[in-house]
């Protein structure tokens, strides 16, 4: 098998392993009585962290991703830089949403209180970096 063959089977089985924690928070998105969109909003945004940039990370697992590094390099590089979408408001949803998603997994027994407490401490210590240099980013780059 090559490397590209063994990244393929290493990911894939990442997302599998990923996709009971992501019903866990939608079905926990949804007994909290939130609307269909807002929950679709939630679990898109955990899934493309778990599974698009934390495969490139490294195929990283759920947990990793706490990390106070991951969500920087994630935040402040990765998605402003790769994800044409990426504004100082989809990075405060996302943000958002990554909280949500990492309380459910803490609730379920599925992350420390330690790895919780370095995802919400680097959200609410970066957030306004991460939001000043997607705005510079962005005018930087799309301007006339």
């Amino acid at each position: 098998m090559n490397e590209w063959e063994e990244y393929l089977k290493k990911s894939k089985a990442n997302e599998e392993r990923n996709e009971p924690f992501l019903k866990m928070f939608k079905d926990d998105l949804t007994e909290a009585g939130l609307s269909e969109k807002t929950i679709r909003r939630h679990v898109n945004n955990a899934h493309f962290y778990l599974n698009v940039y934390l495969d490139r990370a490294g195929v990283l697992p759920m947990e990793e991703g706490t990390s106070g590094f991951q969500l920087s390099e994630f935040f402040g590089y990765f998605f402003i830089r790769k994800c044409m979408w990426s504004t100082p408001a989809t990075i405060k949803s996302t943000a958002a949403s990554l909280k949500k998603f990492y309380k459910c997994m803490l609730q379920h027994h599925k992350i420390t209180q330690e790895q919780y407490d370095d995802v919400t401490y680097t959200i609410k210590c970066d957030i306004d970096d991460w939001q000043s240099e997607c705005a510079e980013f962005s005018d930087m780059h799309f301007d006339d």
